[in-house]
């Protein structure tokens, strides 16, 4: 997988992939990441890639052509099209059901927002789809950029020593991931559950699935009701199909 960054802080990226997962990734051959610096593609020498809004209002909002250009770049170096993607407030929420979709792509191509917005013209005629990290608001899509690396890159085959742990997580089943506990047995005055110092892997998976529903209950019961409506969705479609 190639992983290009299009933006105005390259500088911002340096060294972070040298660490963690992405480091993994990287020295495996699995993922290259390509930091692209937008004011290259500027028109001008002093790089400008923003200018005022039309209609007035504060700040600033990043022209299309540099975008464009750096974009068609990637596009010509990879030798494909690659999937572009705006990192942006308005997108839709970036969950792990995402960073799956994501990870069997060949290419990605980031496009980082900046100031007051980008123009238009770049989520409507350039990008395949925006997405956001959250229901907040950043400096800028660079942050956003590291996040979605990170969790697209350890879903790559071949990233993760053992496959089988990824699988285990929180989120991958739709719901939050069971306890885990470590020696010493008993720490201070807090033990271990005996039922993981049985060796009764049954039981242990049966733990487990409980306490991963009692918890995503508790903390995210959204989750379920999202689970639900989708399993909804699918039987309705099937008592349709008949």
């Amino acid at each position: 997988m190639l992983i290009n960054i299009v933006t105005i802080f390259p500088d911002l990226f340096g060294g972070i992939f040298e660490f963690g997962m992405t480091d993994q990734a990287g020295k495996k051959g699995l993922v290259k990441t390509k930091v692209i610096d937008l004011r290259e593609f500027a028109d001008d020498k002093r790089g400008t890639v923003d200018d005022r809004p039309y209609g007035g209002g504060e700040g600033m909002v990043l022209k299309p052509e540099p975008i464009f250009r750096a974009v068609e770049h990637c596009q010509r170096e990879s030798g494909n099209g690659g999937h572009i993607i705006l990192l942006s407030p308005q997108g839709k929420r970036f969950d792990q059901n995402k960073a799956k979709e994501l990870s069997l792509k060949a290419h990605l191509i980031l496009i980082c927002g900046r100031y007051e917005g980008v123009d238009q013209r770049v989520a409507d005629y350039l990008a395949d789809e925006e997405i956001s990290v959250g229901d907040f608001v950043l400096s800028g899509g660079e942050f956003a950029a590291l996040l979605i690396i990170d969790a697209v890159c350890r879903l790559v085959p071949g990233v993760v020593g053992k496959g089988i742990s990824i699988l285990e997580e929180s989120f991958m089943e739709g719901l939050l991931d069971f306890p885990h506990y470590t020696r010493p047995a008993q720490f201070r005055r807090w033990k271990v559950p005996e039922v993981l110092l049985s060796g009764d892997h049954r039981e242990i998976q049966g733990w487990r699935r409980r306490e991963a529903l009692r918890r995503t209950r508790q903390r995210r019961p959204d989750l379920l009701e999202e689970e639900i409506s989708q399993k909804s969705d699918v039987s309705e479609r099937i008592s349709g199909a008949k």
